[in-house]
């Protein structure tokens, strides 16, 4: 039998620490990337880059968890910036399909090249290995957060 308050409070201490990673990691990036570009853009922009195929707006959407209107916001200020092409699906005039454009990529690229050395230099001071150590558990607890959407 686990002891209540000790497994709460290092529950407690693990997002604390989940939720205040996340916030450093996010303030730090968003300094480097390009001008204009918001983490949010270059999410769609690299999701968009490596599946290398058309995604409808409620499909980002859901693989982002979050809100159509603010996948549409997100999508309008990319669409705006010659990031991403727009069109209607051809069979069903509802729908639209999105497509990164070559306008895009080279965003996507820049950032990436923004952000990649900050990334790398966290993951060489912290140890390659405990860092590949960390992955599973950290993949795991994703996996059941988005079971329970």
């Amino acid at each position: 039998m686990t002891d209540a308050p000790n497994h709460d409070a290092l529950s407690v201490a693990l997002f604390s620490e989940i939720f205040m990673a996340d916030q450093l990691a996010r303030n730090r990036l968003t300094k480097a990337m390009p001008k204009g570009m918001e983490i949010s853009h270059f999410s769609v922009l690299n999701h968009l880059a490596r599946a290398n195929d058309e995604r409808s707006p409620a499909q980002l959407a859901r693989a982002f968890h979050v809100t159509r209107g603010a996948m549409t916001n997100t999508l309008n200020k990319l669409e705006w910036a010659g990031h991403v092409h727009i069109r209607p699906d051809w069979d069903d005039a509802r729908r639209k399909f999105v497509s990164i454009s070559p306008s895009g990529r080279a965003a996507r690229d820049a950032a990436l090249a923004a952000i990649a050395p900050i990334l790398s230099e966290i993951v060489e001071a912290i140890g390659v290995e405990r860092v590949k150590s960390a992955l599973p558990v950290l993949r795991e607890m994703r996996i059941r957060l988005e079971d329970k959407d």
